[in-house]
């Protein structure tokens, strides 16, 4: 059974290998406020909870509470200044006639910036110029004590961050892994009481993870599971669901559920799972080993999931790279935003994990497009029959850039078959809900926080331009003009300006690639031939 550990180690250690160079961010310098009280004037508010757009309204915060939503008219008519709610003297407000109001978002699977060389302030910034105003850290690889500091300083506003959620790595800090069902229970109570707000779980042996999960559910704490290809042949996910696991993440685990002539994957007998061309090469080849779709086994599983009130964290956006990878590396806002560093990590190598995309070929696409048709198909039913889905990004890795990367897991969620709406829903309440938040953010909705997005440009029409790039228009004279992107993040009742901290965080590209000597070379495009 020591061998099962060591590759969840081994699985870890890949996740927190530049652990020791994360910096802390400066303290805040950016956001006005907050104030005794905001009014946000006649936005069309897109609520979160599945309801269509409505507006104009008027929504009052006061003390980084909600307090007041109110219909001030009707779209295409003079708003009658005497409905309209009063403000106190030195109220901040907000002329949003025209614009979009929508929760703030959140990524559910938010690695804070452990590829990134010590600059948690750029990836901060990514993130809440994108309007993501909470993240759920999945496995804390800068450590816990780290990442507990961060949710303090973010809490009280020192930083420029989004909330954050702890969930550390099972096992995390342990010196020799966890090898009994009692040293599981003591790893959960300690991790408890050093103010964790959940478990990462990569695998463990049964009797280790069910002792986990149960002892986890005593102190009210929720969970999330990446289901390593080392482990999933004796746990998959509808064992772990029917265990107390909260939430699964990716997708592995979930085919294995659905199998219906095997136990394991068609492994070829000479895989290597720490070879990674061989681990991604054949997850592409997973979904179509399962159950057929609308199968009985395919719906058993589904069934059962969601009458366990399972979440499903998909991440679609990581993986994205493998169908079709001389775009997926050409993304337009890399040239501006990415920094040399990641540009270096991103590129095709066996010793970077997920940087498997290497003499990767045709085939090799098209088997994963294949496969996410397959993945997709769960996922959109499963939305469909009541079971919940979330967003989460997973950035830092694969050419998956902080906060451009979550809106790309926005749009293959709306490509799995979701409505504009289900897809905002995912992000908001949805997220909240598998948080154990619903009743302080994932909405606008008096007496929730004041966790907001305003833009001026409608999302459900074209989820593009929720990206800090937009998305091109063609004007009155003819003209390509570059249009979108959010115009304000709100969070606690701070109004960020999303456009200046993308900026800010251009300026810390900028600053690393002045002193990063042929940083060119580190694009796809520049690598040298043989």
């Amino acid at each position: 059974m020591k061998i099962n550990i060591f590759f969840t180690t081994i699985l870890l250690l890949s996740y927190n290998i530049l652990l020791s160079q994360i910096k802390e961010p400066p303290e805040r310098f950016r956001g006005e406020g907050p104030f005794d009280q905001l009014i946000i004037r006649g936005a069309t508010l897109i609520n979160g909870n599945g309801a269509p757009p409505s507006g104009p309204v008027d929504v009052i915060v006061e003390n980084n509470k909600i307090v007041s939503i109110k219909n001030v008219g009707y779209p295409g008519l003079k708003i009658k200044e005497e409905r309209r709610p009063k403000a106190k003297e030195g109220a901040k407000e907000i002329d949003a006639h025209g614009m979009y109001l929508l929760p703030g978002f959140i990524d559910m699977h938010g690695h804070i910036g452990e590829t990134t060389k010590g600059r948690a302030d750029y990836v901060y910034k990514l993130w809440m110029a994108h309007g993501i105003t909470t993240i759920r850290d999945p496995s804390c690889g800068n450590g816990l004590k780290w990442v507990l500091k961060q949710k303090e300083d973010s809490k009280k506003n020192k930083i420029t961050a989004p909330r954050i959620l702890a969930y550390t790595g099972f096992g995390q800090g342990s010196k020799n892994g966890i090898n009994s069902p009692e040293e599981a229970r003591e790893w959960v109570r300690k991790n408890a009481e050093n103010g964790a707000d959940g478990i990462k779980f990569f695998g463990a042996r049964p009797d280790i993870f069910s002792a986990a999960l149960k002892e986890n559910a005593k102190y009210g704490l929720r969970s999330a599971c990446h289901h390593a290809q080392m482990d999933v042949a004796w746990m998959n996910v509808l064992q772990t669901a029917r265990l107390g696991l909260t939430t699964m993440e990716h997708w592995y685990g979930l085919p294995e559920a659905l199998f219906n002539d095997r136990t394991v994957q068609n492994y070829p007998l000479n895989y290597n799972y720490m070879n990674e061309q061989d681990r991604f090469g054949e997850a592409g080849r997973l979904w179509k080993q399962a159950a057929e779709p609308y199968s009985k086994k395919w719906n058993d599983v589904m069934n059962e999931l969601i009458e366990l009130d399972f979440t499903i964290d998909v991440t679609f956006v990581p993986y994205s790279i493998f169908r079709d990878v001389a775009r997926g590396s050409r993304l337009e806002w890399h040239k501006d935003y990415t920094t040399p560093t990641l540009l270096k990590f991103f590129l095709p190598g066996r010793d970077s994990h997920g940087a498997a995309y290497f003499d990767w070929g045709t085939e090799k696409e098209l088997e994963w497009k294949e496969n996410y048709k397959l993945w997709m198909t769960f996922i959109n039913e499963y939305k469909n029959r009541g079971g919940r889905v979330t967003a989460g990004a997973d950035s830092g890795y694969m050419y998956n850039l902080y906060g451009f990367g979550y809106i790309q897991e926005l749009e293959l969620i709306r490509e799995s078959g979701f409505h504009p709406l289900e897809v905002i829903r995912s992000a908001t309440l949805h997220a909240a809900e598998a948080l154990g938040m619903e009743k302080e953010i994932g909405t606008v909705e008096v007496g929730k926080y004041a966790d907001m997005i305003l833009m001026e440009e409608n999302p459900l029409k074209n989820l593009k331009y929720l990206y800090g790039t937009g998305d091109i228009k063609i004007n009155e004279n003819n003209e390509a003009i570059r249009v979108g992107g959010i115009k304000y993040t709100i969070k606690d009742g701070i109004i960020f300006d999303s456009r200046q901290l993308l900026e800010d965080a251009k300026k810390i590209v900028d600053e690393e690639k002045a002193a990063t000597p042929g940083w060119e070379k580190y694009f796809m495009d520049n690598v040298e031939r043989d």
